[in-house]
């Protein structure tokens, strides 16, 4: 089988990403660290920021596994960053909330993040980050769908 023009520019894309996402990780350890937390608690926190969340679903929208979100988030109800509170859709999966120290953190961090990501986004045109967005979503939900390759 041939890799074509598309694909071969799909997988220059992945070797991108791939690059990218451990310097992504490294800049956002740097970062969470001014506020006392780790880039794993600060997107945990910035998820449950936009309302309570179950450890399972908070796993599924960071695209980590439960159990080290449920782990992660348990160091954090012990330091007071989040709390546990009932689910009235199901009894066992409690919900994720911040707690005013949790939300402090985060208030500490997001002028640095709204700066990087204005220094990150002033050397593209809108219309490529966009497309670029647009690209990545797509191959994201091809493969939360299954997408599986024709050949064995």
């Amino acid at each position: 089988m041939r890799l074509t023009q598309r694909g071969r520019r799909f997988s220059e894309l992945t070797a991108e990403v791939f690059r990218t996402r451990a310097l992504m990780l490294q800049g956002a350890e740097r970062l969470a660290r001014s506020a006392g937390l780790t880039s794993a608690r600060w997107q945990i926190l910035g998820l449950v920021a936009n309302g309570p969340a179950p450890v399972a679903q908070a796993a599924r929208m960071i695209g980590l596994t439960r159990q080290s979100v449920q782990q992660t988030a348990d160091a954090m109800a012990a330091e007071g960053l989040v709390v546990f509170v009932a689910n009235p859709h199901h009894r066992r999966a409690r919900l994720m909330e911040p707690t005013a120290k949790g939300r402090a953190a985060l208030a500490r961090l997001r002028p640095h993040e709204i700066e990087f990501a204005n220094l990150m986004g002033r050397e593209h045109a809108a219309a490529a980050l966009q497309t670029a967005l647009d690209v990545l979503r797509h191959a994201r939900s091809m493969l939360e769908a299954g997408v599986r390759s024709t050949s064995r």
